[in-house]
């Protein structure tokens, strides 16, 4: 395919999969339980860190969390006491385990309380054309206060060659504005040109095939590659493309 028939076959694509119809099944559907900004943006986060794996197990085990939160993600981590977080002991998403998710509550009540919530973080350090050293930020940030060395793991650093597909993931959900109810686009202070596209396994095969990615890696340099293409299809809307590749690699085996 040429540029053109190539963009007119993915643009077909991001209608198909880009319907509240691809909410129940993935991840995403967490943050939709919510109507308060912050329950949302929480809730994704938390959500977003432990996709990896099978989707069902990950809707599994974020409903577990917002349940262990009181489902009111944003008063439980302002307001909870030391004690409540012993509720967590038992918890385990594979790598991702209780002491991570104590950090991880104890790290966004300092987000919140310290640095303006997490729209601010991405917003003060956003570069114009991207987000990824926005993110080594918020893990800079993240683990500015005393945590376990294996936490650290949990957050992706585009700096040191990561990918950082969860991150990003977790960034088109907040930043993007999706006519279609998918995406939130709650955080005005960012816009969806700047975004990244989630770079996985079936994202990056199907990339390939299209001729979108040349790089064998899924790390930072394969993620910068595959941006520039699909800003050359849309430089307004790159990362609605993640509809395609994820559907085609997903659902379509392609």
């Amino acid at each position: 395919m040429n540029t053109t028939e190539l963009k007119e076959f993915l643009d077909t694509k991001v209608v198909q999969y880009n319907t509240p119809d691809f909410i129940t099944s993935d991840p995403i559907s967490i943050p939709h339980q919510f109507q308060i900004k912050e329950d949302i943006e929480i809730a994704g986060f938390l959500t977003a860190t432990i996709a990896w794996g099978n989707r069902k197990m990950i809707i599994k085990n974020a409903n577990r969390m917002m349940a262990l939160m009181g489902n009111s993600p944003y008063d439980f981590i302002m307001n909870h006491k030391t004690s409540d977080l012993d509720n967590f002991d038992d918890f385990v998403h594979r790598t991702f385990n209780a002491d991570d998710f104590k950090y991880f509550i104890t790290a966004l009540q300092h987000i919140y309380t310290n640095h303006g919530g997490l729209e601010q973080v991405f917003s003060s350090h956003v570069e114009s054309t991207t987000l990824q050293p926005a993110i080594h930020q918020l893990k800079k940030i993240f683990f500015e206060i005393p945590h376990l060395p294996r936490t650290t793991k949990h957050i992706g650093d585009p700096l040191k060659g990561s990918a950082a597909k969860r991150i990003n993931m977790y960034l088109r959900w907040m930043v993007r504005n999706d006519s279609t109810g998918v995406d939130f686009g709650i955080w005005n202070s960012l816009s969806p040109s700047q975004l990244s596209c989630p770079l996985d396994v079936h994202s990056g095969n199907v990339a390939r095939k299209l001729g979108l990615l040349n790089r064998k890696q899924n790390d930072a340099k394969a993620l910068a590659e595959l941006d520039t293409n699909l800003r050359n299809l849309d430089s307004i809307d790159p990362v609605k493309y993640d509809f395609a590749l994820f559907g085609l690699g997903v659902f379509e085996s392609f």
